[in-house]
C-alpha cells in the first residue's frame, strides 16, 4: 500500500484531526502518501438549524460513510462524540486514539459559570449541555449557536452573548484553550459519550486487511475501552429515542491496573424537565451494566418516552 486517502470534513477542527491522523500514520510507515478527501456534510450545509431538527450529530457523519462505502476514500476520521451508536453496515471503527481532555468549557467576558450574573445569555448547540447548566443556574437564559468554532467565538466577542459553552478538546486542538475561563468539572456537565476522542473508521474487509492493520497501530486501549463503555450505555439508551445524554468514563488508580473504571451518566427527557443522574465505580466488563440497571430503578425507561420524540 502506497498511498490511502483520508475523508473528513473540510472544518478547521476536523481538518486538524485528520492531518494529526495523517501524522501518526506516517511515523508508523514513513513512506505512505496520504490524501485528504474534503467532504461537506449536511451538517455543515445547514448551520441555522438546530442540530435536533436535522438528525442530531450524525449529520456529520453519513457523507463521510457514503465516500467510504463508494471506495472514493480508504479511512475516515470522525470525531468520536459525533458518530451514532450502531455503525453503518459494512464499516467498523478501527481505532481509537488517545483521548484530549473531555470536559466542558465556559468562555465568557472573564466571569466564570458561578460569577455570571442572573440574566445572562449563554449559547449551546447542546440540549445536554443546556439542561444541566439550567438545572444549576435557572437565572441563566440559554440561546441556540451552530456554526464553526472561529464563528462561535466571533459572535462572543462580538457581544450577541454573554457566554458560550465549547468542548475543552476541540479548543485546544486549534490553540485556542487560552479563550477558556472556566473548565466545567463533570459533576456539573457530564461530556458526549466520546467526547475528546478522535476515531478512525475503515471498511471492514475481514481479518489481514492491510489498511485496517496499519490503523489499528493508532488505538489507546484505555481511550477505546472508555468510550466502548459509553457508547454501551448510550446504544441502550437510544433505543427508544434520541435524547439529551451525557455520558463518561475513566480509569480509577487504585492499584488493581487500572481494571475498574468511574462512570458518570446524565439523561434528560427531550424538554429538560425531568433529569437522571447516576455514578458507578466497578469492573470495566461490568460498570456500564451497572450504570443502566441504577437508572432503571430511576424509572429512566418513563422519561426516555416522555414528551416530544422528534427532537
Amino acid at each position: 500500500m502506497k498511498t490511502l486517502r483520508i475523508a473528513t470534513r473540510k472544518s478547521q477542527l476536523a481538518l486538524w484531526q485528520a492531518t494529526y491522523v495523517r501524522t501518526q500514520l506516517q511515523r508508523i510507515a514513513p513512506d505512505l502518501e496520504v490524501q485528504m478527501v474534503g467532504v461537506t456534510t449536511e451538517g455543515d450545509r445547514d448551520q441555522a438549524s438546530p442540530l435536533t431538527a436535522i438528525g442530531g450529530r450524525g449529520v456529520f457523519i453519513k457523507a463521510l460513510e457514503t465516500v467510504l462505502l463508494e471506495e472514493k476514500a480508504d479511512i475516515a476520521v470522525h470525531s468520536m462524540k459525533d458518530v451514532p451508536s450502531v455503525v453503518a453496515g459494512g464499516l467498523k471503527l478501527t481505532a481509537v486514539l488517545e483521548r484530549e481532555d473531555p470536559r466542558d468549557a465556559l468562555l465568557s467576558d472573564q466571569a466564570t459559570f458561578d460569577e455570571l450574573p442572573a440574566g445572562a445569555r449563554i449559547a449551546t448547540s447542546s440540549l445536554r449541555r443546556r439542561f444541566q447548566l439550567a438545572h444549576r443556574r435557572p437565572d441563566l437564559i440559554f440561546e441556540e449557536l451552530r456554526g464553526n468554532v472561529d464563528t462561535r467565538l466571533r459572535r462572543l466577542r462580538s457581544g450577541d452573548f454573554d457566554a458560550i459553552v465549547l468542548a475543552v478538546a476541540g479548543l485546544k486542538r486549534l490553540g485556542l484553550d487560552d479563550a477558556i475561563v472556566d473548565y466545567l468539572p463533570v459533576e456539573t456537565s457530564v461530556p458526549a459519550a466520546g467526547q475528546g476522542a478522535i476515531v478512525v473508521e475503515c471498511r471492514d474487509q475481514g481479518t489481514g486487511d492491510p489498511i485496517s492493520t496499519l490503523v489499528e497501530e493508532l488505538d489507546h486501549p484505555v481511550t477505546s475501552r472508555c468510550t466502548a463503555i459509553e457508547r454501551q450505555v448510550t446504544a441502550s439508551l437510544f433505543a427508544t429515542c434520541d435524547l439529551p445524554v451525557g455520558v463518561h468514563a475513566e480509569p480509577v488508580n487504585d492499584g488493581h491496573a487500572g481494571e475498574l473504571a468511574k462512570i458518570s451518566a446524565f439523561v434528560a427527557d427531550v424538554g429538560g424537565t425531568h433529569q437522571l443522574r447516576s455514578n458507578v465505580i466497578g469492573p470495566f466488563e461490568k460498570v456500564a451494566e451497572t450504570l443502566l440497571q441504577q437508572l432503571q430503578e430511576q424509572n429512566v425507561q418513563n422519561l426516555m418516552t416522555s414528551g416530544d420524540a422528534t427532537l
